[in-house]
């Protein structure tokens, strides 16, 4: 099944709704799934060129309904630790950012915060007492990254930024909340220039098949982003393209691997049209055909400036998977990143949000 050979059919549903409807009633889910009479006859097969495998003994629940059974959430912050693994319960972490979020008794006014450790870098600083390093946090949907974060100043992050930011049900056509001046601020703020995101649970010490499944998924990612020009590490500040981010529990572990995929506004389409494709280095979709001719060659030049008025874009899509296998990467690339689609949604579908559209499934 080969990457270069997806197409893009136009702009995808674009129209907003109020309804929790799905997208296709005979489907049930918010999310299309792949297509063998648009996407081809092996849209829905495993990556034939697939050689990492789970370890032995890698059993997992293949029978519980997945769909629409997860708690629904307003944001989303991912709290950068440099570490892959953590304690049971993040939150008691001690003096860390996630057990000020837990105890901080200010609550964000716009819905429920989703709280994750991630492997993202600590930031470089002279050294300080626990209580007062500041870390990084990435606020999704939102795609902006806030600095400079302590677990003193979590009252004001929750006020002065989480409180007002865009939600999973915000449309995205909303006004900016956030550009309101403050006049005194420890923090400061930056895009995510990712155009996709994929999180994936590594935490071991709620199950080892968490730790064992995300860094076998993440080399196999890797292996079909690379060609692409796609591939984000953690020190790429390189814009759009794909970031890989190793994230603390979100339920289910039962049903490993859990990946979540983020996918900016651009990427549906929402700003403009886009042709028949592949990514370039810059994640913008283009034709091959009008390209360099080089299957997998990374555009550079000119990048960051064809990237300039789509690097403070907002998330639009998050497709929350589950039960996927290093044969499933291939796919998912193809299909749930670059176009939005599912391939096995009765097996793998726990749910999402799509703002272009109006929809949860929560």
């Amino acid at each position: 099944m080969s990457l270069s050979s997806v197409l893009y059919k136009g702009k995808a549903f674009l129209t907003p709704r109020n309804s929790t409807d799905s997208i296709g009633k005979s489907t049930g889910f918010i999310f299309p799934k792949v297509d063998t009479a648009i996407d081809g006859e092996d849209c829905d097969h495993d990556c034939e060129t697939c050689e990492i495998q789970y370890p032995k003994g890698f059993k997992i629940d293949e029978d519980e309904k997945l769909y629409g059974h997860v708690n629904g959430f307003a944001t989303h912050m991912l709290v950068a630790t440099g570490k892959t693994d953590w304690v049971k319960d993040v939150s008691d972490e001690k003096e860390s950012v996630m057990m000020a979020v837990r105890d901080c008794k200010i609550e964000p006014s716009n819905g429920k915060l989703m709280l994750s450790a991630s492997n993202m870098p600590l930031p470089t600083h002279e050294p300080y007492p626990p209580q007062h390093r500041p870390t990084t946090i990435l606020l999704l949907p939102a795609f902006t990254f806030i600095d400079n974060v302590t677990p003193a100043t979590i009252p004001q992050l929750i006020n002065d930024h989480i409180s007002p930011a865009p939600t999973t049900s915000t449309p995205l056509d909303h006004p900016d909340a956030s550009s309101q001046t403050l006049t005194s601020t420890p923090f400061q703020t930056r895009p995510c220039h990712h155009k996709y995101l994929i999180l994936m649970c590594s935490q071991r010490t709620r199950d080892a098949r968490c730790g064992q499944s995300a860094p076998l998924l993440k080399r196999e990612f890797e292996r079909h982003l690379r060609p692409l020009g796609l591939y984000r590490d953690m020190h790429d500040a390189r814009p759009g393209g794909v970031g890989i981010y190793f994230i603390s529990h979100v339920g289910g572990h039962k049903f490993s691997a859990n990946i979540m995929v983020y996918r900016r506004a651009d990427a549906v389409g929402q700003r403009r049209e886009v042709a028949d494709v592949i990514g370039n280095a810059n994640g913008d979709v283009v034709d091959r055909d009008k390209g360099s001719g080089m299957e997998g060659e990374e555009d550079t030049v000119g990048s960051e400036k064809e990237a300039k008025g789509w690097e403070e874009e907002e998330g639009a899509q998050c497709i929350w998977l589950a039960r996927v296998r290093p044969e499933d990467c291939e796919g998912i690339i193809k299909y749930t990143i670059l176009q939005g689609k599912v391939v096995k949604p009765e097996r793998q579908l726990r749910g999402g949000f799509d703002r272009a559209k109006g929809l949860t499934s929560w």
